[in-house]
């Protein structure tokens, strides 16, 4: 019987944002356990805490429904709420495939709290094959250059020309499955923040409602083309399209050639918790 919780990242409110369903005492589980277990939840990601194995505080590990990640945004903020209210602390180093990641939480009196990770640093590069991504998620010409940003997971970051032809996309998902382990992160200037999609049939998921992995990436990639600048906090909005609207606050430091540390923050609130029988 394995306990869980649900959270809902990057939001204050219940049943809005992007759940996570976050399982403690998992170091019995061999991967592909975790793996169907992922698959069962049928979310865009679960995770799974584990005794820590360089005396942090827990090691987290990621699953989507078909993969594995090293790395992931909502995940590992609704995870780090999970623990935090678990252990009773509110400072937390969380031991991932990318190395630790450093997250202070803050609480709320409804079960929430408002969490703030620091987050790998990204390696980019320009995408290769722009052309066909573009095509595929129907997009005429991208605003910005198609850059890729890794931080664990893959986003290439694609500029569309407004808010109305970001919420009109209906990317071939068929096409796009050939883009392999990578995100498609579509985005838009909405006036005092930025809204966000991100489409990826290679992890499994078709639409997400928060990606807080490509937040950063996303601050740096509108600070080196001017856009913004490094150092400023950027807004960000994912899920309207979804129905579960989701904020994320971004802040890069740094430089054109030099990216000094990424930092990304939102609300979460929990939703649910349970057990798995198996």
């Amino acid at each position: 019987m394995l306990s869980y919780t649900v959270v809902d990242a990057f939001t204050s409110d219940p049943l809005s944002g992007n759940p996570v369903a976050v399982f403690f005492d998992a170091d019995h589980l061999d991967a592909a356990t975790m793996q169907r277990i992922a698959n069962e939840m049928h979310l865009s990601e679960t995770t799974f805490v584990l005794h820590p194995r360089s005396g942090w505080d827990a090691w987290v590990r990621i699953f989507t429904p078909v993969n594995e990640l090293p790395f992931a945004g909502h995940p590992i903020l609704g995870t780090a709420l999970a623990v935090s209210q678990r252990l009773g602390i509110r400072s937390l180093a969380l031991e991932t495939a990318m190395g630790i990641v450093p997250v202070d939480v803050e609480p709320y009196d409804n079960g929430g709290g408002r969490v703030r990770m620091s987050q790998p640093i990204p390696v980019s590069a320009p995408y290769s094959r722009a052309g066909e991504l573009l095509s595929a998620l129907g997009v005429s010409a991208a605003a910005l250059p198609v850059s890729e940003y890794r931080n664990g997971p893959r986003h290439v970051l694609v500029g569309v020309g407004g808010l109305d032809e970001l919420s009109a996309l209906t990317p071939d998902q068929r096409r796009l499955a050939a883009h392999e382990d990578m995100a498609a992160i579509c985005f838009a200037d909405a006036g005092d923040h930025w809204r966000m999609r991100m489409f990826s049939p290679a992890y499994g998921v078709v639409e997400d409602a928060a990606t807080g992995s490509a937040a950063g990436p996303l601050a740096i990639h509108l600070a080196r083309y001017g856009w913004s600048r490094f150092g400023d906090e950027v807004r960000i909005r994912q899920g309207v399209e979804l129905g579960r609207p989701s904020d994320m606050f971004a802040t890069a430091r740094g430089d054109d050639t030099s990216v000094e540390s990424v930092a990304v923050s939102g609300d979460a609130v929990t939703v649910a918790r349970g057990s798995l029988l198996l």
